[in-house]
């Protein structure tokens, strides 16, 4: 458990420190080494493992070792800092758990696609979309680019940006624990969902359990998200009551929830036909088409995204220093 105001200023350096430089591109990033252990991991379980209860074993032997094991190398980091000097740990924790946060990051991701569309080069956008979704984005008209680039704010605003700082907040709390494992040990479970938590082969057997169990780590900070989205887009009833109708319907426990906060707080509706290797896959969906989706709808959403996060961490600090003053 960390002193109230120690917690305070990793929290708020942290958010400072992603807001001035985001994840640099020239920089080594936690994620990328979680994504290089997992991608090695996925080759050599799909190489001598075959589909069934041997994979899922697998699959779920991966999942423990990668979760557990981002935090432990989060805890021990800053234990080691610890040792050197109280200050050094601070830092430390500053720095790992600034980089679990993704708003920054998520604004520049936008950008990278409105721009060349606001130019009217769609070639260009659609090759800036295709570096972060899924889905096939060859042929997709300005709407359909812009309502990816929307769906994609609102997901990654719970998995980058809230559910972290849920559980960097929670470790700070928590005895022999520290913000920045937690954090951590979220994002691996969160990168082990991006990679291998399909429900189409070769991951099928090996993905069941990140999948599922990224789902449980976001249920809660995804409900908060919702609630606050709700608050902050003036519309709390409207939202609420379409989130009951729609969120539902998707697949995902919280990534429907997520969009469809963003959808109906924004009056706009999200869903439909997607691509996937040419596969056709029909997506809920979600609130009300009560305006197209401009480009001012994704600067809106990332405006969401950002007061939320600041709404969370101004609670958190409070927080902090009530404990501060009670010790």
């Amino acid at each position: 458990m960390h002193d109230a105001i120690a917690a305070a200023v990793i929290l708020v350096g942290a958010a400072g420190l992603d807001f001035c430089l985001g994840d640099p591109q020239q920089w080594l990033h936690p994620v990328q080494v979680m994504g290089v252990t997992i991608a090695g991991g996925t080759r050599a379980i799909l190489a001598t493992c075959p589909g069934g209860s041997l994979q899922r074993l697998a699959g779920v032997l991966m999942g423990v070792c990668t979760i557990i094991g981002s935090g432990l190398v989060g805890w021990g980091a800053v234990r080691l800092a610890g040792v050197l000097h109280p200050s050094l740990a601070i830092a430390v924790e500053i720095v790992l758990l600034a980089s679990c946060f993704a708003l920054r990051t998520l604004r520049r991701a936008a950008g990278e696609v409105l721009e060349p569309l606001a130019a009217g080069d769609l070639p260009a956008a659609r090759s800036q979309l295709s570096r972060y979704v899924g889905r096939d984005t060859a042929d997709l008209d300005e709407p359909e680019i812009l309502r990816a680039v929307l769906e994609t704010v609102a997901e990654n605003t719970t998995d980058g940006v809230t559910a972290p700082l849920f559980y960097g907040i929670v470790g700070m709390a928590l005895p022999g624990v520290t913000g920045p494992a937690l954090a951590l040990a979220y994002k691996g479970a969160s990168t082990l969902d991006s990679m291998v938590g399909y429900r189409y082969e070769p991951y099928r057997d090996l993905g069941w359990f990140s999948a599922r169990f990224e789902d449980v780590l976001t249920w809660l900070p995804c409900r908060l998200t919702v609630l606050t989205i709700a608050m902050l887009g003036g519309r709390p009833r409207a939202v609420w009551q379409l989130c009951r109708r729609d969120a539902a319907l998707d697949p995902s426990p919280n990534a429907g929830w997520s969009e469809c906060a963003f959808a109906a707080s924004l009056g706009v509706q999200l869903g439909g036909t997607n691509y996937y290797q040419g596969a056709a896959t029909f997506k809920p969906r979600l609130g009300e088409p009560e305006r197209a989706i401009a480009p001012e709808t994704i600067e809106r959403a990332l405006d969401l995204a950002r007061n939320c996060f600041l709404l969370w961490l101004g609670l958190a600090v409070a927080g902090a220093g009530v404990a501060a003053s009670i010790q």
